[in-house]
């Protein structure tokens, strides 16, 4: 599993590089996976190249997007959380992939996602990722809901989690 996890790492960051993004931060020490963060000066860019050409002008709620891509492993689950300060947009790269929605704290059904698949997921809507059969690779643009306070790492409420975090 571990080799894997480099291996699905090293080709994300390579086909990254050749696309011409400048990463930002590279996290692959989350028990679930891990992530990118894209410049965001390269939002239009990253939503050219993984949202079918999205306009980010018309994204933008507080002023600030931050394109991220996330990579999720067989069978393992981000928290079951929601955002005080952003919205989310998901486009699947890669694998197929389960997420759960809903308005209120009760787990949504589980939905199975496959490239091409967008999810919006508005402010404070509760989400969970999920990885399936195979590693999940999943951009993601935050769309900054609060401009003198955009969102962080640190933004995340976590409803339930796999990992005691």
């Amino acid at each position: 599993m571990e080799s894997q996890k480099k291996e699905i790492f090293e080709n994300v960051a390579q086909r990254l590089k050749l696309e011409g993004f400048n990463v930002v931060t590279r996290d692959e020490s989350r028990p679930w996976g891990g992530f990118f963060v894209i410049d965001e000066a390269q939002a239009q860019q990253f939503a050219d190249t993984y949202f079918d050409g999205l306009d980010v002008d018309t994204l933008k709620i507080g002023g600030k997007l931050s394109p991220k891509v996330l990579i999720v492993a067989p069978n393992a689950r981000l928290s079951w959380q929601y955002h005080h300060r952003r919205a989310e947009i998901w486009q699947v790269v890669s694998g197929t992939v389960g997420i759960k929605i809903s308005e209120t704290d009760e787990e949504g059904e589980l939905k199975s996602y496959v490239p091409g698949n967008q999810i919006k997921l508005h402010q404070g809507e509760r989400h969970r990722l999920i990885g399936l059969d195979d590693w999940g690779v999943v951009a993601e643009i935050w769309q900054h809901t609060d401009a003198q306070n955009p969102s962080d790492e640190d933004d995340i409420v976590r409803v339930q989690d796999d990992f005691g975090r």
